[in-house]
């Protein structure tokens, strides 16, 4: 259906047509050479550089089957980086699909909501308060549209538009600008139908938007902390590839030798798997996170769900239902009639075709009640004078035949002021506000009156003070909000994981009471609400805002940009920052938040652009459940990089102490390849897909900026360095026993392998003994047949025995084999103890 019978707009057929000769609606370009990047990527793989660097060295000394080898391997590495970056990029665009912008536009006569990319020139596009205006285009019809175009002029004043086609510019406007709107801009109230006339890269905010393409979001502190670790290893790496290039010439070996040392020893110190696995988890989370209703706009938050200590809250919509139903009346004059001249005049301050959920309310219970809405909005809306902040009320000057009625809703307070109501009045309406406010339902105050007069200079219309001289107080109109079913367990899992939750609300003290009390927020040691207003915000200095903060649980009569206010004092005092919004004011505060969460359905696009996080349903439970996910994450996160770590030790020192002795390699590049092509992906895949510990919300918050520190990965530090010393012992015993090159390289490489489900098995559980604490997952039961498959492969099978250099042992050795790999690796089983 069209709305209020807005033309039929473009087929479908010429808005498909338009888009493939104009290109998608894409204000701000991707970065160039971004796809070239991704491709690339895998190609630039460390492993890949060595391996070009071995491949040629291989051939200059003669060894052509290794070469070809090298050359071979390089096929498969490229091909899984790719499958994985392919893997982890299609999830990151089925995000990016469902957290694109919409637009409500007029396709075939229908209105719809479509991708912003997709607007073309020519679309009809609905605009109400909260939208980012998708494009350049001319008002067709509007509604008190009021524009905040400072993103293009830096004018910090809005504009309001005026009424095209020589129609009656509407009251209380005071400055007119025209009937374009600019693509960037932000419709701050009113609604207005558009056509547009400039799309993409083409519009005034576009030529700008060039720029943003090259910003880049500074990294997370585990991203800081990778990023330092590979750097350390690699200055390390580059230090004893010199040492071990060095020891291999003084002990009589040619460069070709040396190098092929050095290049093993490099591929076995730089731990290049780190950023592919925390892509590659991230990227999953995310996607899990979307099938649980919340969509994540920047990856790194995932990260950081795991860490949040505070979660700041709207009430309305994300605690609550945000369905607003009228739960009460209270009239001066008492009685059925003078309820129903209550209701009456309350749906006339209601818009013709309402959308705002206090409007449908009163509507749904006044046609309930027998009011005949559609006839009494058959009248003629002469005059809409606009919502007066101050006084937070709105005035409707309707026309019935001769006669004029005006009739205003809004805040308690903003209605008396015009009304001049006496003081037992006044009294008996504070009482009443004061029994639904304890029962904490909204108010709203209603008035009604009559205008004598004819529209035009002088008369009705002319004037808004004149026009609401003649109101009188007609009575109350209370609405509840039902608190979600999900939510007080939602908020029980919260104070199990010491997350503290705050409610922000506009609602009255009273009712902020009300809900606090139903949902069983903390109080203090007294037994005291910790409730703070608005007003005490305002007038709190430095100290005050910082007592205020660490005490106060419910914040009530607060504006939107005080928010920014609160999160501020909050990660002042150490907090990891979980903040809701839905409104254009609430931009600053989802920036400034460590996790900026906007709502999905009543959010606008405002809020959604400036959040790392959306909320499909509003619901305060899906928060809780992305932060448990989040923590979740990050413990598997954790888990692989501990893995990855007790993995390198036994590579590293191979290639780094064999060399010094003056003994042939253990492990050669080949063998090396084979556990990257092989190991690490199989591996991983066990990680991402292990489900929440049970514990997970019945533990504090952890710190990311530790994680990748020694003295919290100190054990795969220790087990690996373990297995090293027992793989480098087996292998040096076994040349000093005369067995051959390829025999006591078989011993070794075997005692690796055998050690990975060990280890595997291990890191999943890092605070119980491997035989307590083991989830078996569909995928933990193939990769370890493979595991255990893989050393008996390599072994027995001939092709592949001779491909990597090693020779076959006697049966009896495999004891030792799995003797070795179980006594190194499960040594510190024992000294596990639960630390939460």
């Amino acid at each position: 259906m069209t709305e209020r019978g807005a033309p039929a707009g473009l087929t479908s057929a010429e808005a498909a047509a338009r888009r493939a000769g104009d290109g998608p609606n894409r204000v701000v370009p991707v970065a160039r050479g971004q796809r070239w990047k991704r491709w690339l990527g895998p190609a630039a793989d460390p492993m890949v550089a060595l391996l070009l660097v071995a491949a040629p060295t291989y051939l200059a000394i003669g060894e052509t089957s290794d070469a070809i080898v090298a050359f071979v391997a390089l096929v498969p590495i490229i091909a899984v980086g790719w499958a994985l970056e392919s893997r982890a990029e299609h999830t990151l665009d089925q995000l990016r699909a469902l957290t694109a912008p919409t637009a409500r536009t007029v396709r075939d006569g229908v209105v719809t909501d479509v991708p912003t990319e997709d607007l073309v020139v020519g679309d009809l596009v609905w605009l109400q308060e909260g939208d980012v205006v998708p494009a350049d285009g001319r008002v067709v019809e509007l509604t008190q549209l009021l524009v905040d175009e400072s993103a293009l002029t830096g004018e910090s004043m809005p504009v309001a538009k005026e009424a095209p086609t020589g129609d009656t510019v509407l009251a209380g406007t005071t400055v007119l600008a025209g009937t374009t709107v600019l693509a960037g801009t932000t419709v701050l109230s009113g609604r207005a139908l558009v056509q547009l006339e400039v799309t993409g890269a083409a519009t005034q905010y576009g030529r700008i938007g060039a720029l943003l393409a090259t910003v880049r979001s500074s990294p997370t502190p585990l991203q800081r902390g990778m990023a330092s670790l590979v750097r350390a290893l690699a200055i390390v790496a580059a230090v004893f590839c010199a040492a071990v290039i060095a020891a291999e010439l003084l002990h009589g070996h040619g460069w070709g030798q040396a190098v092929i040392a050095g290049v093993s020893l490099a591929i076995a110190a730089i731990p290049e798997e780190f950023a592919m696995v925390y892509s590659l988890y991230l990227a999953l989370g995310a996607w899990r996170l979307a099938k649980e209703n919340a969509l994540v706009r920047r990856l790194p938050s995932v990260e950081t769900l795991g860490s949040t200590t505070v979660i700041c809250t709207d009430k309305t919509g994300t605690l609550t239902e945000g369905r607003l139903t009228v739960a009460g009346v209270w009239s001066v004059a008492h009685g059925e009639a003078a309820d129903r001249a209550l209701l009456r005049a309350a749906v006339l301050a209601c818009e013709p075709e309402p959308f705002d959920p206090l409007d449908v309310a009163i509507v749904d219970h006044a046609s309930a009640e027998g009011i005949a809405v559609d006839v009494l909005h058959r009248g003629a809306l002469v005059v809409d004078w606009p919502f007066d902040p101050a006084g937070k009320y709105l005035t409707h000057v309707w026309q019935h035949d001769e006669s004029f009625e005006v009739v205003s809703k809004g805040s308690i307070e903003g209605v008396l002021e015009r009304t001049g109501a006496g003081a037992d009045v006044r009294a008996s309406v504070l009482a009443a506000n004061d029994a639904f406010a304890v029962a904490g339902m909204r108010v709203i105050a209603v008035a009604g009156g009559t205008v004598a007069g004819e529209v035009g200079a002088g008369e009705v219309g002319a004037d808004r003070h004149a026009d609401e001289s003649t109101l009188e107080l007609l009575g109350l109109v209370a609405f509840s909000d039902p608190v979600r079913e999900q939510v007080a367990d939602a908020l029980r899992s919260c104070r199990e994981a010491g997350i503290r939750v705050i409610m922000i609300t506009g609602d009255h003290p009273t009712t902020a009471h009300a809900v606090a009390e139903g949902l069983d927020l903390p109080h203090d040691d007294d037994g005291d609400d910790l409730i703070a207003t608005g007003a005490d915000l305002d007038a709190a200095d430095e100290a005050g805002l910082a007592r205020l903060v660490d005490r106060a649980n419910v914040f009530a009569r607060t504006r939107p940009e005080q928010k920014h206010l609160l999160v501020q004092a909050l990660r002042a005092r150490g907090d990891v920052v979980a903040m809701t919004g839905d409104g254009i004011n609430d931009a600053p505060a989802l920036r400034e938040a460590d996790i900026g969460v906007a709502m999905g359905r009543r959010g606008t696009n405002v809020a959604r652009e400036a959040a790392a996080l959306v909320l499909v349903d509003d619901n305060f439970a899906t928060i809780v459940g992305a932060v448990r996910n989040g923590r979740r994450i990050f413990d598997n996160l954790m888990r692989a990089f501990g893995y990855l770590i007790a993995f390198h030790p036994p590579l590293l020192f191979a290639a780094l102490l064999v060399p010094m002795l003056g003994r042939p390699l253990l492990l050669l590049p080949v063998h090396l390849v084979l556990l990257e092509i092989v190991l690490h992906p199989v591996v991983s895949l066990v990680f991402q897909a292990d489900p929440a510990d049970a514990d997970v919300m019945h533990r504090p918050p952890r710190s990311v900026g530790d994680a990748l520190r020694l003295r919290n990965m100190w054990r795969p530090y220790a087990v690996g360095s373990v297995l090293a010393t027992g793989i480098i012992a087996e292998y040096l015993v076994a040349l000093h026993l005369g067995r051959p090159v390829g025999e006591a390289r078989a011993l070794g490489f075997a005692t690796l392998l055998a050690g990975q489900p060990l280890l595997l098995l291990g890191m999943r559980s890092p605070h119980r003994p491997i035989w307590r604490g083991q989830v078996l997952t569909p995928t933990l039961r193939w990769v370890m047949l493979i595991l255990v498959m893989i050393p008996v492969a390599v072994v027995e099978w001939g092709p592949l025995a001779r491909l990597l250099q090693i020779e076959a042992f006697r049966p009896a050795m495999w004891f030792v084999v799995v003797g070795v790999a179980m006594v190194c690796t499960l040594w510190s089983e024992p000294m596990k103890r639960p630390n939460r």
